[in-house]
């Protein structure tokens, strides 16, 4: 046998012995149960990741329920917001229109007024105008006694005529 051969034969006789050795202290066992070990807790890791899975997308849900609502919400408060507003427009262009209307109802009464004062004195004017002329005629044709008193009965009837 040559020396190759020899090294062989031992190695294989070593592992022979080795695997005798690892059988008897049952090692095939102790490797199974680790493996098993380690599968159950991979398996309850995952079971885990589902669960948290699950749980984040009924939080997800939620959240965008709740986002729904708060959108929803801030619409109609967008919505109540404008209606007000237009409201308190169409209010504010009333009462402008209320206040220009009296503000015209007030000048058109005082220019009537103006006009019925400026027609009262141009006629109280005219009745003095004519009473002097008619005083100032009667007066160069008629003696100062005679004249007085014509000229307070005309006098009297001119005011009578025009009140």
């Amino acid at each position: 046998m040559d020396a190759t051969s020899l090294a062989t034969l031992w190695a294989t006789i070593a592992l022979i012995i080795f695997l005798g050795v690892a059988i008897y202290i049952k090692v095939p066992g102790l490797i199974a149960k680790a493996l098993d070990a380690r599968a159950a807790r991979i398996s309850s890791e995952l079971d885990e990741a589902r669960k948290l899975r699950d749980e984040a997308q009924q939080l997800l849900g939620q959240y965008k329920k709740k986002r729904k609502e708060a959108e929803q919400e801030a619409a109609d408060i967008v919505a109540a917001a404008k209606r007000e507003a237009e409201m308190l427009a169409a209010d504010a262009h009333k009462k402008s229109e209320d206040y220009v209307a009296r503000r015209t109802a007030l000048a058109e009464q005082k220019i009537g007024q103006a006009e019925r004062d400026a027609v009262a004195e141009v006629r109280a004017s005219a009745v003095d105008i004519a009473v002097e002329a008619a005083r100032a005629l009667l007066a160069a044709k008629v003696d100062v006694k005679a004249g007085a008193d014509l000229f307070k009965a005309s006098l009297a009837d001119v005011k009578a005529k025009l009140n």
